[in-house]
């Protein structure tokens, strides 16, 4: 692995802690439908913190999310509940912010905020497991 690999590594799971972060923030304050959306991008970020360690990007999130699926997911390095959890994730932030009328609920937003939590920490404790030092603010 190369340091610039490792750095952005680093980055964006820092990047999807603080959005963490901010989902639980949205939804304390009834902000359901944004916290949808925060969920997704922090676990998305969490993924692409593990494609960044094969210096692997993709325009659109489709693409990320379906490589990650078959080089992670489907070959047993993360369990299949992470790739169920993320799709769901995206299916729900996609509906949240572009249908007119979707009204989000608190228990959908603390589903989505728990599925969330789910990936990033077992993206962090894969990237421990490759001896990958997280920073703590």
């Amino acid at each position: 692995m190369v340091d610039k690999s490792i750095d952005l590594c680093i980055y964006r799971m820092q990047n999807a802690k603080e959005t963490l972060d901010t989902a639980k923030l949205c939804m304390e304050h009834n902000r359901y439908k944004d916290s949808i959306n925060r969920c997704y991008y922090a676990a998305f970020y969490a993924i692409k913190a593990v494609l960044a360690l094969e210096e692997k990007d993709f325009k659109r999130h489709k693409d990320a999310v379906a490589y990650f699926n078959q080089r992670y997911v489907a070959t047993d390095i993360f369990c299949r509940e992470v790739g169920r959890q993320l799709g769901r994730l995206k299916r729900k932030r996609e509906a949240s912010d572009y249908d007119d009328f979707y009204v989000a609920s608190y228990n959908e937003a603390l589903e989505q905020y728990e599925a969330a939590v789910l990936i990033v920490n077992r993206v962090e404790r894969f990237l421990k497991e490759k001896g990958i030092i997280l920073f703590e603010k």
